[in-house]
């Protein structure tokens, strides 16, 4: 079993790139923030064994476990790393299952880990993305006017970091999800949820006293 950590680092490009960020914020003169979200990826790895191209009840105990523990949900991106020459059909059938019963869908991009997959074993990968952003808040100019006409050094930190807090899947920052297969009724749900609707002051309204009549 191994348990693997690497770090990618993916920097959502800033209009004044390339400039220090307490520099670039106090001469910024644009309405786009130099405090831009960063995006980082991290790889975990599990190894399991095969038995006769299977995965025997003990191995998916095992990586049921882990799946507990490192609580995957929508973002993650599961992948599973199959070195046989001809594939372990049943196995990563298995997995597939487990990893669908969870919600989830296994990726056909395998990312690369450190180490080979002994014979007989299959490596199932979680790619986990996390976004903050870096030297917020930034207070470094306290006087609000600027003679250069410049915005705050702190602006776009409070939006920008509640938009790397609240985003599902934070690669979406880097390079927004396609929907290859859009659903129509999906699309007008909300209109027809709308038009359904009952208005909430259909009906007569009810008499309700408001003196209990000690003011005759």
């Amino acid at each position: 079993m191994n348990n693997l950590h690497k770090l990618t680092l993916l920097v959502m490009a800033g209009t004044l790139a390339g400039c220090g960020a307490g520099g670039a914020a106090s001469n910024n003169r644009s309405l786009d923030s130099v405090h831009q979200p960063i995006v980082s990826n991290k790889i975990f790895s599990f190894d399991v064994a095969t038995l006769g191209g299977d995965l025997p009840p003990s191995e998916q105990g095992r990586l049921d476990g882990w799946f507990d523990a490192m609580g995957i949900s929508y973002g993650d991106r599961i992948a599973i790393e199959d070195p046989s020459l001809y594939g372990k059909g049943p196995a990563t059938a298995a997995i597939r299952t487990m990893v669908e019963r969870r919600g989830l869908m296994v990726s056909n991009a395998v990312p690369v880990t450190s180490g080979s997959v002994a014979p007989g074993y299959l490596r199932v990968t979680i790619t986990r993305a996390s976004a903050v952003v870096p030297g917020c808040p930034d207070w470094s100019r306290r006087n609000s006017s600027s003679d250069k006409n410049a915005t705050s050094t702190n602006y776009g930190c409070s939006v920008n970091s509640n938009l790397a807090a609240m985003v599902a899947d934070p690669n979406d920052l880097i390079k927004g999800s396609r929907n290859e297969t859009p659903d129509p009724s999906a699309a007008t749900k909300p209109i027809r949820v709308f038009r359904d609707r009952e208005p909430t002051g259909k009906g007569e309204l009810k008499q309700t006293a408001t003196s209990d009549g000690g003011g005759k």
